[in-house]
């Protein structure tokens, strides 16, 4: 088959190790053409272009910028994206018919192009579901349903109804998010709804004693405590006041260290939060070579993840599967209608709390400093060969196109 996926922001290659990566080199061994659309911001003064090697087709659209810019241009930019990916295919690949057309969301403003390539070519389309945007906005207060932006809210909410009509199959990351999908959506049918979750190529994330005692100390982190990680994006979806009050909370443990390594909007208020109250056990870090970082995950020995307890929309964060990779248990502070924290604690690797108790957070962290952490870390592995490879989630896309 001629697959074309559809995404945005940086994609290199498909040999990089990454979830669309991953997956999208299982279709290439199984012997699929891959086309793969992606973008180049304005700000890289590159111009569209493709790229092909022995494996892909690429082409690097240029649009103008969607991050580290101000909400006009990336509202304007993520609007006309499908527009600019419409005309790239029309120039660089107008002989070329698809038969399954692959995207994910964000954004939600590919509708057009993906409709255009089905009529065309009657090809198959399957969403990866990912972001429930409109609503996730809405839900951190970025967005309102009424007012200026309720106008702007109804306008993404036509898209997202447009982008569900138009896909044959819908596939959800848990449980909870295709519920709650045929809950807000009715008119969608159940049918061509499933789930295909987060999945990866799992690499062997283990490193040894010596490395693990070099990278801590190379980073003034003690040896002789359990050592939480939090890694990745720090914005309003991770709700960092609820943060900022779990380590003040924990700010007199003996026996538990908190590293923080990430990046977003709400970065600079917990590095000062960290700084003005002086936390003897926490490390707030924007970032680490990536080698470091790698490194760094095994050399922790539990995984956090962060979700405001605003959320009436299920998530399923993607960084669960790197800390499953390097056998760590899981401490899930989320929404109520998330299921990421039933997973983790269900099968046996971790914990869960809701965002907004700090007391059962608290609690959560005594049992993890007490517990059997090798052995739920070993599940947490098992569970991940289990459930989250790539070659399952392309079974999954495969099976349901039937």
């Amino acid at each position: 088959m001629n697959i074309l996926f559809l995404t945005i922001g940086a994609f290199d290659s498909i040999e990089k190790h990454g979830l669309y990566p991953d997956l999208l080199r299982v279709f290439a061994r199984e012997g699929h053409s891959l086309y793969i659309v992606s973008t180049r911001e304005r700000r890289t003064g590159l111009p569209t272009e493709l790229l092909e090697d022995a494996s892909s087709h690429h082409l690097q659209v240029r649009i103008g910028n969607i991050t580290r810019t101000n909400l006009l241009e990336k509202g304007l930019s993520t609007v006309t994206i499908g527009q600019c990916y419409q005309r790239a295919i029309q120039k660089y690949w107008r002989d070329v018919r698809f038969d399954l057309v692959l995207y994910s969301t964000p954004p939600i403003t590919l509708a057009g192009v993906v409709d255009w390539v089905k009529r065309r070519d009657g090809a198959r389309t399957y969403l990866l579901l990912k972001d429930i945007f409109p609503q996730n906005a809405v839900d951190v207060g970025i967005l309102k349903k009424s007012g200026l932006k309720g106008l702007i809210y109804r306008y993404f909410r036509a898209k997202e109804k447009q982008l569900y009509a138009i896909s044959d199959r819908i596939g959800c990351m848990s449980r909870a998010n295709v519920d709650y999908l045929l809950r807000q959506d009715p008119e969608i049918d159940p049918a061509k709804v499933e789930i295909c979750p987060n999945s990866v190529e799992p690499l062997e994330r283990t490193i040894t004693a010596e490395r693990r005692r070099e990278l801590r100390e190379k980073y003034g982190i003690p040896q002789d405590k359990t050592v939480f990680l939090y890694g990745g994006n720090l914005g309003r979806p991770q709700g960092v006041p609820f943060i900022m009050d779990c380590l003040r909370a924990c700010r007199n443990r003996q026996d538990c260290f908190f590293f923080i390594c990430g990046s977003g909007t709400e970065f600079p208020a917990l590095q000062a939060f960290a700084e003005t109250e002086d936390l003897p056990n926490v490390k707030v870090l924007s970032s680490l070579p990536h080698d470091d970082y790698e490194d760094m995950v095994p050399a922790c020995d539990v995984g956090l993840l962060f979700l405001d307890c605003r959320f009436t929309i299920p998530n399923f964060p993607s960084r669960l599967l790197s800390y499953m990779q390097a056998r760590l248990p899981v401490l899930c502070c989320t929404d109520p209608n998330t299921d990421v924290g039933d997973v983790c604690q269900g099968g046996g690797f971790g914990w869960k709390c809701l965002s907004n108790d700090v007391s059962s957070f608290c609690t959560a962290v005594d049992s993890a400093c007490a517990a059997d952490r090798e052995a739920m870390g070993a599940k947490s592995y098992e569970y991940l060969l289990a459930n989250y490879t790539a070659e399952q989630g392309c079974r999954i896309i495969m099976k349901g196109l039937e």
